[in-house]
């Protein structure tokens, strides 16, 4: 790792700018994480690390008739310990507080998870599943990704070099509904997912039938995934057996696993499945109260 600058930036505007300069040798600094890792590895050879925490609306956590706005900058721990989230947002308080452990959860953020883009990202499943997007700002102006979208690989975002997320804006749920997430790992925690899944579910007002559904998978395929078909055929099923185990199925089908040292296709498809079958459950539960 070579000697670089360090900038702490108290505008967007600024980040951007320093960004735009140095191009793909730097790299924004929120919790460091990652980026720490990488950069003492030599996987990234950086000009230059941009602090984004003297920026306010990237530090901004806010829960309010439109929705949940979480900077990107926002480390973990502040967003498990809100009590509006914990009420209105389970689904990713499951993600963020299982998130490396106590220590790596004060300073990482759901803002950071997402931009490593790694395919078992534990907080990236939740956000697919309530529907979220991506605020960007770069030297072209400011743009909105759905957060299916936002990664193209592993370690791959849409983001350009002289781009910066600034924050992830969730939808308010409405009544009715509910999420929630879990992995599978091989501990009992601090490890990374052989396959997890994100569920969101919104039933009518009789709680006993699926209106729409969201199902987000990890760890496998080579980005996070919207099980697109999985979700949709819950609609206007009644809440049964029947309708969750078919959703589960068409989940296992969407998943694009490999074999490797963690677990095996099969083994993760399987996973899929089961984990898929949970999640909708739970989510039904917490969606009735």
């Amino acid at each position: 790792m070579h000697p670089f600058a360090y900038v702490a930036p108290n505008t967007v505007a600024e980040a951007v700018a320093v960004l735009a300069e140095h191009g793909d040798r730097a790299r924004p600094l929120a919790g460091g994480t990652d980026l720490l890792v990488k950069a003492r590895a030599n996987v990234w050879e950086l000009d230059a690390v941009v602090d984004v925490k003297n920026i306010p609306e990237l530090m901004s956590l806010s829960v309010n008739g439109d929705g949940l706005s979480i900077g990107a900058g926002v480390p973990c721990y502040q967003v498990y310990e809100n009590e509006e989230i914990q009420a209105q947002y389970p689904g990713i308080v499951d993600g963020a507080s299982i998130i490396g452990g106590i220590q790596v959860q004060s300073r990482a953020g759901l803002g950071g998870n997402l931009c490593n883009a790694a395919p078992s990202a534990d907080g990236i499943p939740s956000l697919i599943a309530y529907g979220a997007v991506a605020k960007i700002s770069g030297s072209n102006g400011n743009r909105e990704v759905a957060i299916e979208d936002f990664a193209t690989g592993p370690s791959r975002t849409v983001l350009d070099n002289d781009e910066l997320l600034t924050s992830i804006e969730v939808p308010k749920p409405a009544a009715n509904s509910g999420a929630a997430y879990t992995r599978f790992i091989p501990r009992n925690e601090m490890d990374i997912a052989v396959a997890a899944v994100g569920a969101f579910v919104q039933l009518d007002s009789s709680g006993q039938n699926f209106e729409s559904a969201r199902i987000a998978l990890a760890s496998v395929g080579p980005t996070p995934i919207l099980a697109k078909a999985a979700g949709d055929s819950l609609a206007g099923k009644p809440v049964n057996d029947e309708s969750i185990d078919a959703a589960a199925a068409l989940a296992k089908d969407a998943a694009t696993p490999i074999t490797d040292m963690r677990g095996t296709v099969d083994q993760r498809k399987h996973l899929v499945e089961v984990l898929t079958g949970r999640m909708l459950r739970q989510a039904v539960e917490r969606a009735r109260g």
